[in-house]
């Protein structure tokens, strides 16, 4: 792990990041931007999976999914300006570990969504009920989108001492 914190230390980008310091805080906006934007379409969908807002078909909520995938991209590209920024902080950070966990669950919840349960949710008009399955996914995809949430604000909480300094 040192090896990989000490390579990540020499490249460009996490000399960039060090060495602006205006560049840590708007990278924290931009990511709790994106996050926004996520949680909003993604938490607004499962929730009319789960029958709440439906007079709204889900056809029409889907549609803002894409401001949502815009969302996690600006989250992934400045999270990974963050690891760059002080790797140790995030490798030995038990929090992260937890949160990249959950990120995967998220990624994994929403492949089994789009194999099994998009077609079926697709059809759904205004009022109709989703199904059980789609509920089920529903709700899952909320569990992992509040945890990713949780252990990034955990992140500074459980923060380890500086293994190495750059």
């Amino acid at each position: 792990m040192d090896a990989l914190i000490e390579w990540i230390y020499d490249t460009r980008l996490s000399w960039f990041i060090t060495t602006y310091g205006w560049l840590w805080p708007i990278n924290e906006s931009l990511h709790f931007c994106g996050l926004t934007m996520l949680a909003g379409t993604v938490g607004l969908f499962d929730l009319r999976l789960l029958g709440f807002v439906k007079g709204i078909a889900p056809s029409t909520l889907h549609r803002t999914l894409r401001w949502g995938l815009a969302g996690f991209v600006v989250s992934v590209i400045t999270g990974v300006q963050f690891i760059f920024g002080a790797p140790e902080q995030y490798f030995y950070n038990n929090a992260f570990k937890l949160k990249v966990v959950f990120l995967v669950l998220m990624g994994t919840n929403a492949a089994l969504f789009y194999r099994r349960e998009f077609a079926g949710v697709q059809i759904l008009g205004p009022h109709d009920d989703a199904p059980r399955s789609a509920k089920l996914v529903a709700g899952a995809s909320l569990l992992f989108l509040v945890g990713v949430m949780l252990s990034g604000r955990m992140l500074t909480f459980f923060r380890p001492p500086y293994f190495f300094s750059p």
